[in-house]
């Protein structure tokens, strides 16, 4: 088992990485000390690991709750539900949330936990690589609107994260790479070292090989954990983990969350970012094309759909929470390893950079 700090203005707390910690009795005992606790999963996930971490846990639950799966359930109504379960369950302020599942159950018993009471415990326990990566490590929690993805939602620090690798073994393809799509992110925004490694390795981490997995999970965390620890309220710098992401949640949001996975979206939002540094002269064509050859590597996709019709993801790019004062701001590359926060980015320049061929 690895453990990485993480370490914030807020708090700090530890994140486990290894096999078989849902069934770890001596960890959820350590971070429960016999406190009650309100599970929140997903019918796809609770089949799998429900029962394993009940038999962990130190006592009976106080409550348990399983959603429906899939992003278009992160909603206000499925939050007003969790607290209702929360309030039929008696809890109480030392109540603890465990969130079992991907970032949808994250972000929804994350933002409950934020929310009940004016803030409870949660622990997180992701089941997804893009999870496990990203989603889980940084306390940032939210519901999506019809107007964007997560424009309501808190920074609510978890009290830990217990990454298990061995739920990687029951994604299917399309989930699984959906979270390589966030560990080549990082790569790209800091650690140009980290990206080689990714190319060398793109094989071994398609076919799920244990110690490449580790190795990429232990060091996306890394990057996360630095990140979170100096910039936790994204006044700054750690509006750099959202390269590509402001392409990505629009394309989610005119899709309605149905089409695209969110890693799927995110590798083609990288892309689309890459290919606008190109077009301003941030970067050469080279950044752009090794981005593209290690993403459809690992078998995601890197092109919009063609019946998206890119004047709309513009549209829907003019609400980003990283705009402010109605300043345009985008996460671009000078290189790879090397990204930066850009401001005053013209609409012509975006619908330009949607519209331009990949990189051959």
């Amino acid at each position: 088992m690895i453990s990485i700090d993480v370490n914030t203005a807020s708090g700090g707390y530890p994140v486990y990485i290894g096999e078989n910690l849902i069934s770890s009795t001596v960890l959820w005992q350590r971070h429960l000390q016999r406190r009650p606790a309100f599970i929140v999963s997903n019918e796809v996930v609770a089949p799998h690991y429900l029962q394993h971490l009940l038999q962990a846990l130190d006592g009976e639950p106080c409550g348990q709750l399983i959603l429906p799966d899939g992003e278009q359930h992160k909603t206000t109504g499925i939050w007003r539900l969790i607290i209702d379960r929360l309030v039929q369950a008696n809890a109480t302020r030392d109540t603890v949330i465990i969130a079992l599942g991907g970032g949808v159950i994250g972000d929804l018993a994350g933002f409950a936990a934020s929310t009940y009471m004016r803030g409870i415990d949660v622990i997180q326990v992701p089941t997804t690589l893009l999870a496990q990566v990203d989603a889980s490590v940084g306390g940032k929690t939210a519901v999506n609107h019809q107007a964007g993805k997560n424009l309501i939602g808190a920074f609510h620090q978890p009290t830990a994260v217990i990454a298990d690798i061995n739920t990687l073994n029951t994604l299917n393809e399309r989930e699984y790479g959906a979270g390589l799509a966030e560990v080549v992110k990082y790569g790209a925004i800091r650690d140009a070292a980290f990206f080689d490694w990714l190319d060398n390795n793109a094989k071994l981490l398609g076919s799920r090989i244990p110690d490449a997995v580790l190795q990429a999970v232990k060091a996306s965390v890394e990057h996360k954990a630095a990140v979170v620890a100096a910039d936790e309220k994204e006044k700054g710098q750690r509006a750099l983990l959202n390269f590509g992401h402001s392409f990505a949640h629009a394309l989610e949001t005119i899709t309605r969350y149905q089409s695209l996975l969110h890693g799927e979206a995110v590798s083609i939002g990288m892309v689309a970012a890459a290919r606008l540094s190109r077009q301003l002269g941030l970067c050469d064509q080279h950044a752009e094309k090794r981005l593209i050859r290690l993403l459809s590597g690992l078998g995601l996709p890197v092109a919009i759909p063609a019946e998206i019709d890119r004047q709309d993801i513009v549209s829907a790019m003019r609400l980003d929470k990283k705009n402010l004062d109605q300043v345009r701001r985008l996460i671009l590359l000078r290189g790879i390893g090397d990204a930066f926060i850009a401001e005053n980015i013209r609409e012509a320049d975006i619908t330009t950079a949607l519209k331009a061929p990949e990189a051959a």
